[in-house]
């Protein structure tokens, strides 16, 4: 099944595509920039980065990981992981928590008033009409909370879907405070201390 799309929306899906292709680019360039700086392997140096920024730079990292969600090209993944890096554990955490959060409240609530044509800027076809059909499917809702409790689901993709269902906009709000920290935490932790972990295993 193929939705009929004007030129004019093709061109933007387009644009749109360009633009993941430079977030992809610009994400690698910055773990590497941050590397280069010795963020990412020098908690002293990150100590020194949040203490110069201490105001500025969270309200930025909250303002990135909003625009991440909305913006669902963007690999939030990256953005997540330096969060916890440059800011430690803690402050890390709570600003992922309430960029992720609120970006989701954002993309929930442009999917509700924009629908379909909203979610097809973004993903393609075959894609949407495969998490579409879950739709139908009994139990959808106990499926979306397990995929947000999950570290490795397609939360965007399944956040915009379930814009989709007369959900309200409470209840979405709920699911996502309580079900967001389990994988924000387990995401970073995994890929963190993840390759640590493998290295003494392999020992």
């Amino acid at each position: 099944m193929e939705m009929k799309q004007s030129k004019r929306y093709k061109m933007i899906q387009r644009i749109v595509q360009i633009l993941g292709i430079i977030a992809i680019i610009a994400s690698f360039i910055l773990v590497i920039w941050l590397y280069q700086l010795g963020i990412l392997n020098d908690s002293n140096q990150m100590k020194d980065l949040v203490k110069r920024h201490d105001i500025l730079g969270p309200l930025i990292f909250i303002g990135i990981q909003i625009l991440q969600v909305v913006f669902p090209v963007i690999p939030g993944g990256v953005t997540t992981i330096v969060g916890f890096l440059v800011f430690g554990p803690w402050l890390g955490f709570i600003l992922n928590y309430a960029g992720i959060v609120i970006g989701s409240i954002i993309l929930f609530a442009l999917v509700q008033r924009y629908g379909r044509k909203f979610i097809l800027l973004f993903v393609k076809e075959d894609e949407f009409f495969k998490y579409e059909k879950r739709l139908e499917s009994e139990g959808y809702e106990r499926f979306f909370i397990l995929c947000m409790l999950s570290p490795i689901s397609p939360a965007d993709i399944l956040v915009m879907i379930t814009g989709l269902t007369n959900m309200s906009i409470k209840r979405f709000t709920t699911i996502m405070i309580l079900t967001k920290p389990l994988s924000i935490l387990s995401y970073s932790y995994l890929w963190i201390y993840g390759g640590k972990w493998i290295q003494q295993f392999l020992k």
